[in-house]
């Protein structure tokens, strides 16, 4: 069995980021994903799309960075679309019973927690 190396990408494109994600989503790489996250945010994009297509296995280090990551893009303002969330994910995401904040399409602002100074 061939795992391949973790790689993600980041890129703003009129207005609109892309952050793709490819590989095994755990405990090691789960930084990468709060890196991506905040190169595009930086930018000050409408629109955020979170591509995990090449995610084949996400552990609970990596949900975890997949929930904070949302968690910057909302509260940052910014519209997130997420996109090929596989089987694995899905159960994963189900199990913990967050299917209503985090799955494929538009992620609504409406379950962002209100910040409190």
């Amino acid at each position: 069995m061939t795992v391949r190396p973790f790689v993600s990408h980041a890129v703003v494109h009129s207005g609109v980021a892309r952050v793709t994600l490819v590989g095994e989503l755990d405990v090691d790489s789960a930084p990468h994903v709060q890196k991506a996250m905040a190169t595009c945010l930086a930018d000050r994009p409408k629109r955020l799309c979170l591509d995990l297509t090449g995610v084949g296995f996400c552990d609970c280090a990596g949900l975890n960075a997949l929930l904070g990551a949302r968690m910057s893009v909302l509260l940052a303002g910014v519209e997130l679309v997420v996109e090929g969330i596989g089987p694995q994910l899905a159960r994963l995401i189900e199990l913990i019973g967050a299917t209503d904040i985090l799955t494929e399409g538009r992620v609504g602002t409406d379950t962002v927690p209100v910040r409190r100074e």
